[in-house]
């Protein structure tokens, strides 16, 4: 129950992946092994960001004390950032596509999972209106988009 650790965690997950997307040297897929890098890194330092914070107003460093509605709105950020949850979405397509199928199977399913047991973990401190927005924004957009591929 402690940030750093949960921040590690992500970006050990995030570490290991980028190998399995920039395997084939195609420019494509570097380019998404890239985008992968930067929103990752992105929303792991929105996280540490939403830590730090928190931690200064309330003195520990424990993920259940979340209490602070700035450090609950960068944490929401940082997790539908990592999640690729609507309207932080876009990046998510494009690294699918520049990978092989098994990482971009890799990339939808299990990479997810931790992203989603911190957003579990921290959920009684988050504004659960804007949450059930942006899955449901989420799965109609996400929908929408799927009718309309070739």
């Amino acid at each position: 129950n402690h940030w750093m650790m949960a921040w590690t965690g992500l970006e050990i997950n995030t570490l290991a992946v980028l190998p399995l997307i920039s395997k084939s040297h195609h420019p494509r897929a570097i380019e998404a092994s890239t985008k992968y890098f930067l929103v990752q890194a992105t929303a792991s330092t929105l996280l540490l960001f939403a830590s730090m914070t928190n931690a200064w107003f309330t003195g520990q460093w424990d993920i259940t004390q979340l209490t602070h509605p700035v450090s609950c709105m960068l944490l929401t950020t940082a997790i539908s950032m990592k999640l690729g949850l609507v309207p932080f979405h876009f990046w998510f397509p494009e690294v699918l596509q520049g990978s092989s199928l098994m990482t971009s199977l890799l990339l939808a399913t299990v990479m997810k999972f931790p992203p989603t047991i911190l957003l579990f973990l921290t959920s009684p401190s988050l504004n659960p209106t804007l949450l059930f927005v942006m899955a449901t924004a989420s799965a109609t957009l996400g929908g929408w988009m799927g009718l309309n591929q070739t």
